[in-house]
C-alpha cells in the first residue's frame, strides 16, 4: 500500500511539474522585464498590485477548472459553462431588481447552475449523447435562456451583498479568491477523502469494466456534471457581482475554452482518469498570468491571442508521453554518440 501510495504521489508532483515551471518562468520573466510586477501596498485593509489582480481574476477560471476537472476525469467535456454563468448571473440581478432578498437571489443562481450541470448530465448518461454533442446544446440555447431572464437589456442592481461577492474581500485578499480556497478544499477532501475521487477515475479509465466492478458508473457522471454546473455558477455570481450587472450577452463568454485549457495544462489528460485539482488551478493562474503578462508588455489584445495560444500549445506537447519519449530517445542516442 505504502509503495502504491508513493508512486501516485510522484506521478502527481510529475503532472505539477511542467505547469509550476512554465509559471515559474513567466514570474521571472515579468521580474526582469516587467516593472512594478510584484508591488504590492495595503489600502484601507486590503492587498493591492497586480499580483492580486491576477488572483482575484484568475480565481474564477479556477473555479470553473475545478468542476471542469471531474467531468473530464469521467472521459466528458462540458462546454456550455460559459452559457451556465450567464444564466446563473442573470437569474441572480433580475431577482435582486425584482425585490428577492440577496440570498435568495445567490441561492437561485446557484441551484440553476446546478440544474443546468444535471440536464447535461442526464443527457449524456441517460440518453447517451456524446458530451460534446450534449453540452454543445445548452451552450447554445443557455444565452437564449439567459436573454430570457433579462429581456435582452442589461440589467444593473445596487445589492451590497451580492456586490460584495465579486468585489469584498476577507483576510486582506479579494473575496474571489476565498471561494476558489473553499471550493479547492472541500473537492479535494471528497476526491482524495472518500471513494468519490476514486470512482471518477475507475470510470474515466474504463467506464464498463467500472460498471462491472459495482460502480455507479451513471450516478458518478451525473454527480461530476452537477458539480461543474454548481461551480459555473459560482463564477457566473462573480462575474456579475463584478461589473454589479448582468449582461447575458457577454458574461461568461469563452469560459468553456480557458477552463478547459486550464485543466489540460494542469496534467488531466482529455481522455479521463487520472485527474488532479491542484493543476488545474495551477493552471488557470497559468492562464491568467500569461495575459497580464502580454497586455503589460502593450501587446494588443487583437494579438494577444496568438502568443498566449503558442505557449499553451508547448506546455500540451510537453504532456505528451510519445513526445518526452522520442526526446529521451534523442538524447540518449546523442549521448551515446
Amino acid at each position: 500500500m505504502s509503495t502504491r501510495s508513493g508512486s501516485s504521489s510522484a506521478s502527481s508532483l510529475r503532472r505539477l511539474a511542467l505547469p509550476m515551471a512554465a509559471l515559474l518562468l513567466l514570474l521571472l520573466f515579468n521580474f526582469l522585464f516587467t516593472p512594478g510586477f510584484f508591488a504590492v501596498e495595503v489600502r484601507d485593509g486590503r492587498l493591492y498590485g497586480t499580483l492580486i489582480d491576477i488572483l482575484n481574476h484568475g480565481s474564477k477560471i479556477g473555479i470553473v477548472a475545478i468542476g471542469m476537472t471531474l467531468v473530464i476525469a469521467t472521459g466528458g467535456v462540458d462546454l456550455s459553462v460559459g452559457a451556465v454563468a450567464a444564466i446563473a448571473g442573470a437569474a441572480a440581478a433580475h431577482l435582486i431588481v425584482s425585490g428577492s432578498s440577496p440570498p435568495v437571489a445567490i441561492a437561485s443562481g446557484l441551484i440553476l447552475g446546478v440544474l443546468a450541470g444535471a440536464w447535461n448530465g442526464i443527457l449524456v448518461t441517460m440518453l447517451r449523447l456524446q458530451p460534446i454533442v450534449a453540452t454543445l446544446i445548452l451552450m447554445v440555447a443557455g444565452r437564449g435562456i439567459a436573454q430570457l431572464i433579462t429581456n435582452g437589456l442589461i440589467i444593473t442592481y445596487d445589492s451590497p451583498t451580492l456586490t460584495f461577492i465579486g468585489n469584498g474581500s476577507l483576510g486582506g485578499l479579494p473575496f474571489p479568491v476565498m471561494m476558489l480556497a473553499v471550493v479547492l478544499a472541500i473537492t479535494a477532501i471528497l476526491a482524495r477523502r472518500t471513494a468519490i475521487g476514486l470512482f471518477v477515475e475507475c470510470v474515466g479509465d474504463n467506464a464498463a469494466a467500472a460498471r462491472m466492478s459495482g460502480v455507479p458508473d451513471r450516478a458518478v457522471k451525473l454527480l461530476a456534471y452537477a458539480s461543474c454546473g454548481l461551480c459555473a455558477g459560482l463564477a457566473g455570481l462573480i462575474e456579475c457581482s463584478y461589473i454589479r450587472a448582468a449582461d447575458a450577452n457577454n458574461a461568461g463568454m469563452l469560459l468553456e475554452l480557458d477552463a478547459i485549457l486550464a485543466v489540460v495544462l494542469g496534467g488531466t489528460a482529455l481522455t479521463g482518469g487520472r485527474f488532479s485539482l491542484i493543476g488545474s488551478v495551477l493552471g488557470a493562474m497559468l492562464i491568467q498570468i500569461l495575459t497580464k503578462t502580454l497586455y503589460m508588455q502593450n501587446v494588443s489584445a487583437d494579438i494577444a491571442p496568438a502568443p498566449k495560444a503558442l505557449v499553451v500549445l508547448v506546455v500540451c506537447l510537453l504532456h505528451s508521453p510519445a513526445l518526452r519519449q522520442r526526446l529521451a530517445n534523442l538524447v540518449s542516442r546523442r549521448a551515446g554518440a
